[in-house]
């Protein structure tokens, strides 16, 4: 997935930044496998004593560990599958129960006020982690002219109410060998930015 919207200037501090990184990182594990070259770009990271830091330790050594064709297949049965894949890793089926509901309509419109466009070559809905997750990158970087409390606001309309649960339930999907790791960083980063902007409010 991608989205679309001129570049306004560079992330305002060093922790939006970061915040742009985390949240890049997942998206685009989340929007397609890891390449060969990738893996071995993560089999790299190396972590530090804080929870976070252990969580991408921890991913840094199951990339080691596999291969692309590996994480593809694992890919594959966690989120396309045959019909349908372990997880929908949709805001409107976690939420509803159901694709394509209202809360599909209400970020749509959030982000035509924003002025984010799907990119044509895209055909999930909107309310795909991976997209969200791209969205909340872009604003961070400051390539989404957006002030802290219109992050606030998306993040806690848009993220808040269900990517927690999606990755706790990534982190027990049958198939999850690589990303199980990557679903304690997600939920991690979702706590982190909860707390963050709960105490900016």
């Amino acid at each position: 997935m991608s989205a679309s919207q001129p570049a306004t200037g560079p992330a305002s501090t060093n922790i939006d930044h970061m915040r742009s990184e985390h949240y890049r990182f997942l998206s685009n594990l989340l929007a397609t496998p890891p390449d060969a070259a990738t893996l071995e770009r993560i089999a790299q990271l190396q972590g530090d004593a804080t929870a976070l830091g252990q969580a991408y330790q921890v991913l840094a050594d199951a990339a080691r560990k596999t291969s692309s064709d590996s994480v593809e297949r694992e890919y594959f049965e966690l989120f396309i599958g045959v019909g349908r894949g372990e997880l929908l890793p949709y805001g409107s089926f976690y939420l509803t129960g159901f694709l394509n509901e209202r809360p599909l309509a209400y970020l749509r419109a959030d982000l035509a006020r924003l002025g984010v466009e799907r990119a044509k070559d895209r055909h999930e809905p909107e309310d795909h982690i991976a997209l969200l997750f791209e969205v909340m990158g872009a604003m961070a970087a400051g390539e989404i002219a957006v002030q802290p409390d219109q992050q606030a606001a998306f993040f806690q309309r848009h993220i808040a109410p269900w990517a927690g649960q999606f990755f706790d339930d990534l982190a027990v999907a049958p198939s999850a060998g690589f990303y199980r790791p990557l679903a304690e960083i997600g939920r991690l980063i979702v706590d982190i930015e909860a707390r963050a902007f709960a105490l900016a409010a």
